[in-house]
Protein backbone atom coordinates (compact mmCIF):
# COMPACT_ATOMS: atom_id res chain seq x y z
CA UNK A 1 0.00 0.00 0.00
CA UNK A 2 2.78 2.53 0.95
CA UNK A 3 6.43 1.65 -0.06
CA UNK A 4 9.25 4.10 1.12
CA UNK A 5 12.58 3.15 -1.18
CA UNK A 6 16.06 4.80 -0.52
CA UNK A 7 14.28 7.89 1.25
CA UNK A 8 16.39 10.93 2.17
CA UNK A 9 15.30 14.09 3.48
CA UNK A 10 17.32 16.97 3.99
CA UNK A 11 16.52 20.80 5.96
CA UNK A 12 18.55 23.15 4.29
CA UNK A 13 22.19 21.51 3.73
CA UNK A 14 21.34 19.15 6.88
CA UNK A 15 20.73 15.44 5.66
CA UNK A 16 18.21 14.04 8.11
CA UNK A 17 17.54 10.59 6.43
CA UNK A 18 19.66 8.26 5.29
CA UNK A 19 17.87 5.54 3.02
CA UNK A 20 14.93 5.07 4.40
CA UNK A 21 12.95 2.07 3.51
CA UNK A 22 9.98 0.40 4.95
CA UNK A 23 6.79 -0.85 3.57
CA UNK A 24 2.89 -0.58 5.50
CA UNK A 25 0.27 -2.83 4.52
CA UNK A 26 -3.58 -2.60 4.14
CA UNK A 27 -5.28 -2.87 7.49
CA UNK A 28 -1.29 -2.59 8.99
CA UNK A 29 -1.20 -0.78 12.24
CA UNK A 30 3.32 -0.07 11.82
CA UNK A 31 4.63 1.66 14.93
CA UNK A 32 7.37 3.99 14.32
CA UNK A 33 9.60 4.32 17.21
CA UNK A 34 12.67 6.08 18.02
CA UNK A 35 14.31 8.94 20.11
CA UNK A 36 13.79 12.46 19.29
CA UNK A 37 16.42 13.45 16.84
CA UNK A 38 16.04 10.16 14.96
CA UNK A 39 14.26 10.78 12.11
CA UNK A 40 10.70 9.56 13.07
CA UNK A 41 9.03 12.79 12.31
CA UNK A 42 10.78 13.62 9.25
CA UNK A 43 9.77 10.70 7.77
CA UNK A 44 6.19 11.48 8.21
CA UNK A 45 6.80 14.70 6.61
CA UNK A 46 9.07 13.60 3.71
CA UNK A 47 5.67 11.31 2.86
CA UNK A 48 3.48 14.04 3.26
CA UNK A 49 5.26 16.36 0.95
CA UNK A 50 6.28 18.83 3.82
CA UNK A 51 10.06 18.52 3.82
CA UNK A 52 12.24 17.78 0.20
CA UNK A 53 13.23 14.29 -0.37
CA UNK A 54 14.68 12.42 -2.28
CA UNK A 55 14.34 8.40 -3.59
CA UNK A 56 10.65 6.70 -3.59
CA UNK A 57 7.37 7.04 -1.62
CA UNK A 58 5.23 4.81 -3.60
CA UNK A 59 1.03 4.91 -2.72
CA UNK A 60 -1.15 2.36 -4.16
CA UNK A 61 0.86 2.40 -7.31
CA UNK A 62 1.62 5.66 -7.61
CA UNK A 63 5.00 7.82 -7.01
CA UNK A 64 4.12 10.85 -4.63
CA UNK A 65 7.28 12.30 -2.94
CA UNK A 66 7.63 15.72 -4.24
CA UNK A 67 3.81 16.10 -4.49
CA UNK A 68 2.00 18.79 -3.07
CA UNK A 69 0.93 17.65 -0.01
CA UNK A 70 -3.17 19.08 -0.64
CA UNK A 71 -2.77 15.92 -3.32
CA UNK A 72 -0.80 13.51 -1.46
CA UNK A 73 -4.17 14.09 0.72
CA UNK A 74 -6.41 13.82 -1.82
CA UNK A 75 -4.75 10.39 -2.67
CA UNK A 76 -5.63 9.26 0.54
CA UNK A 77 -3.81 9.77 3.10
CA UNK A 78 -4.11 11.71 6.60
CA UNK A 79 -1.71 13.34 8.77
CA UNK A 80 -2.07 14.11 12.32
CA UNK A 81 1.12 16.35 13.37
CA UNK A 82 2.66 16.89 16.26
CA UNK A 83 1.26 20.13 16.85
CA UNK A 84 -2.15 19.59 16.35
CA UNK A 85 -2.92 22.88 13.79
CA UNK A 86 -6.06 23.15 15.21
CA UNK A 87 -8.40 26.28 13.78
CA UNK A 88 -8.47 27.96 17.32
CA UNK A 89 -11.52 30.50 16.44
CA UNK A 90 -13.63 28.12 14.84
CA UNK A 91 -15.77 25.99 17.11
CA UNK A 92 -15.20 21.95 17.63
CA UNK A 93 -18.06 21.27 15.10
CA UNK A 94 -16.49 23.87 12.26
CA UNK A 95 -12.75 22.19 12.46
CA UNK A 96 -14.24 18.87 11.93
CA UNK A 97 -16.70 20.11 8.69
CA UNK A 98 -13.30 21.55 7.68
CA UNK A 99 -11.82 18.27 7.43
CA UNK A 100 -15.01 16.84 5.57
CA UNK A 101 -13.71 15.02 2.27
CA UNK A 102 -16.89 15.22 -0.05
CA UNK A 103 -16.84 13.45 -2.75
CA UNK A 104 -19.17 10.72 -4.72
CA UNK A 105 -18.50 7.64 -2.19
CA UNK A 106 -20.15 7.50 1.21
CA UNK A 107 -17.30 8.10 3.61
CA UNK A 108 -16.77 5.61 6.27
CA UNK A 109 -16.89 7.95 9.29
CA UNK A 110 -19.27 10.84 10.61
CA UNK A 111 -19.66 13.06 12.62
CA UNK A 112 -21.74 10.67 15.32
CA UNK A 113 -18.42 8.07 15.46
CA UNK A 114 -16.20 11.01 16.38
CA UNK A 115 -18.16 11.97 19.18
CA UNK A 116 -18.79 8.37 19.95
CA UNK A 117 -15.34 8.15 20.27
CA UNK A 118 -14.27 11.12 22.08
CA UNK A 119 -18.05 12.25 24.44
CA UNK A 120 -15.93 15.22 25.52
CA UNK A 121 -15.96 16.71 21.63
CA UNK A 122 -19.72 15.64 21.91
CA UNK A 123 -19.91 18.08 25.06
CA UNK A 124 -17.79 21.18 23.58
CA UNK A 125 -18.99 20.89 19.79
CA UNK A 126 -20.05 24.58 20.13
CA UNK A 127 -16.92 25.54 22.34
CA UNK A 128 -14.23 27.43 20.20
CA UNK A 129 -11.51 25.01 19.97
CA UNK A 130 -8.75 27.83 20.81
CA UNK A 131 -10.22 27.42 24.97
CA UNK A 132 -9.96 23.56 24.81
CA UNK A 133 -7.44 21.60 26.77
CA UNK A 134 -4.57 20.31 25.05
CA UNK A 135 -5.97 16.86 25.30
CA UNK A 136 -9.04 17.97 24.19
CA UNK A 137 -6.92 19.57 21.13
CA UNK A 138 -5.47 16.53 20.33
CA UNK A 139 -8.43 14.71 20.49
CA UNK A 140 -10.01 17.67 17.77
CA UNK A 141 -6.99 17.27 15.31
CA UNK A 142 -7.68 13.34 15.30
CA UNK A 143 -10.88 12.99 14.45
CA UNK A 144 -10.64 16.33 12.06
CA UNK A 145 -8.25 13.71 9.89
CA UNK A 146 -10.26 11.20 10.17
CA UNK A 147 -13.49 13.24 8.73
CA UNK A 148 -11.15 13.25 5.68
CA UNK A 149 -11.29 9.65 5.09
CA UNK A 150 -8.08 8.22 4.95
CA UNK A 151 -7.22 4.89 3.53
CA UNK A 152 -3.67 5.37 5.90
CA UNK A 153 -3.31 7.90 8.87
CA UNK A 154 0.01 9.10 9.94
CA UNK A 155 -0.02 9.73 13.69
CA UNK A 156 3.02 11.77 14.83
CA UNK A 157 3.17 11.44 18.46
CA UNK A 158 -0.49 11.73 19.74
CA UNK A 159 -0.28 11.04 23.40
CA UNK A 160 2.64 13.75 23.93
CA UNK A 161 2.18 15.88 27.18
CA UNK A 162 -1.39 14.31 27.87
CA UNK A 163 -2.75 12.85 31.02
CA UNK A 164 -3.11 8.82 31.58
CA UNK A 165 -6.73 9.37 31.31
CA UNK A 166 -6.33 11.24 28.05
CA UNK A 167 -3.20 8.39 26.90
CA UNK A 168 -5.89 5.93 27.74
CA UNK A 169 -8.64 7.64 25.17
CA UNK A 170 -6.33 7.67 22.32
CA UNK A 171 -5.12 4.32 22.82
CA UNK A 172 -8.88 3.08 22.45
CA UNK A 173 -8.82 5.33 19.43
CA UNK A 174 -5.96 3.41 18.05
CA UNK A 175 -7.81 0.28 18.75
CA UNK A 176 -10.60 1.86 16.68
CA UNK A 177 -8.88 2.70 13.90
CA UNK A 178 -7.49 -1.55 14.19
CA UNK A 179 -10.83 -2.57 14.33
CA UNK A 180 -12.41 -0.74 11.34
CA UNK A 181 -9.18 -2.21 9.55
CA UNK A 182 -7.30 1.22 8.80
CA UNK A 183 -3.51 1.26 8.00
CA UNK A 184 -1.69 3.46 10.69
CA UNK A 185 1.93 4.54 10.43
CA UNK A 186 2.28 5.83 14.35
CA UNK A 187 5.23 7.40 15.44
CA UNK A 188 5.03 7.24 19.52
CA UNK A 189 7.42 7.44 22.41
CA UNK A 190 5.32 5.35 24.87
CA UNK A 191 6.68 1.89 23.90
CA UNK A 192 3.58 0.53 26.24
CA UNK A 193 0.73 1.47 23.90
CA UNK A 194 2.98 1.09 20.52
CA UNK A 195 3.71 -2.74 21.42
CA UNK A 196 -0.41 -3.07 22.34
CA UNK A 197 -1.86 -1.92 19.14
CA UNK A 198 0.94 -2.64 16.35
CA UNK A 199 1.46 -5.60 14.25
CA UNK A 200 5.53 -4.14 13.20
CA UNK A 201 7.71 -1.59 15.19
CA UNK A 202 10.25 0.28 13.05
CA UNK A 203 12.84 1.71 15.18
CA UNK A 204 14.80 4.44 13.75
CA UNK A 205 18.24 5.79 14.88
CA UNK A 206 20.79 8.28 12.93
CA UNK A 207 17.66 8.55 10.14
CA UNK A 208 18.13 5.15 9.59
CA UNK A 209 15.52 2.03 10.06
CA UNK A 210 17.59 0.02 12.68
CA UNK A 211 15.09 -3.01 13.54
CA UNK A 212 12.13 -4.15 11.84
CA UNK A 213 10.13 -6.89 14.00
CA UNK A 214 6.77 -7.63 15.76
CA UNK A 215 6.03 -6.11 18.91
CA UNK A 216 7.26 -9.81 20.73
CA UNK A 217 10.66 -9.88 18.72
CA UNK A 218 11.19 -5.91 20.24
CA UNK A 219 10.18 -6.97 24.10
CA UNK A 220 12.64 -9.79 22.98
CA UNK A 221 15.64 -8.20 22.02
CA UNK A 222 17.23 -5.72 24.89
CA UNK A 223 19.83 -4.82 23.08
CA UNK A 224 17.42 -2.52 20.26
CA UNK A 225 15.29 -1.13 23.71
CA UNK A 226 18.94 -0.44 25.13
CA UNK A 227 20.46 1.18 22.05
CA UNK A 228 17.91 2.69 20.87
CA UNK A 229 14.99 3.36 22.51
CA UNK A 230 15.61 3.68 26.33
CA UNK A 231 16.88 7.36 27.89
Amino acid sequence: MLTLTDVHAYYGKSHVLHGVEFVVGPGEIVALLGRNGSGRSTTVKAIMGLVHGTGSVNWKGQEVLGRPAFEIAHAGIGYVPENRDIFPSLTVHQNLMLGEKRGAKSPRWSFEDMYRLFPRLRERQHTEAGVLSGGEQQMLTLCRTLMGDPELIMIDEPTEGLAPMIVELVADYLRELKRRGMSVLLVEQKLTIALEVADRCLVMGHGQIVFEGTPAELRANAYIRKEWLEV
